[in-house]
């Protein structure tokens, strides 16, 4: 797969194929898109790419999505990164506990793809723009 090197790369981790389907549609035009079905790929994943930004489902075979979001707080590369927790979990309970894992934001399935788009876009630049303030 090729990648576009002008674009961020955002890793979204969902075990449902049709779901990394409609996270592609939804923002392939502005950023690469790379997919994982488990914890373990995801993992993986990270050491070959830079990448930008998670999208993580809950509910994973074996490691479930909030186990990985603590585990990518503890990696030097990913602990300042943006994560999205995308889950059909929607009480505030589950909304509490995907922030005390270190999610950034929290969508719920099924979500609108422009509403998608807008986090990602909201959470880069806020990145960018502290990455920026750090360098000055």
């Amino acid at each position: 797969m090729s990648l576009q090197s002008n674009q961020p790369t955002i890793l979204a981790v969902d075990d449902s194929t049709a779901m990394q389907e409609i996270i592609k549609q939804a923002i392939a035009n502005e950023y690469n898109v790379l997919v994982a079905d488990s914890a373990v790929d995801a993992l993986s994943l990270i050491y070959d790419q830079p990448i930008a930004m998670f999208l993580l489902d809950v509910s994973l075979p074996g490691v479930d999505g909030l186990d990985l979001c603590r585990t990518l707080r503890t990696l030097p590369k990913c602990c300042n990164l943006p994560i999205i927790m995308i889950t059909a979990r929607d009480k505030a309970f589950d909304k509490v506990r995907g922030r005390l894992a270190g999610a950034t934001e929290y969508l719920t399935k099924p979500f609108d793809a422009q509403e998608l788009r807008e986090s990602c876009r909201k959470l880069l630049n806020s990145k960018n723009s502290a990455t920026v303030k750090e360098n000055d």
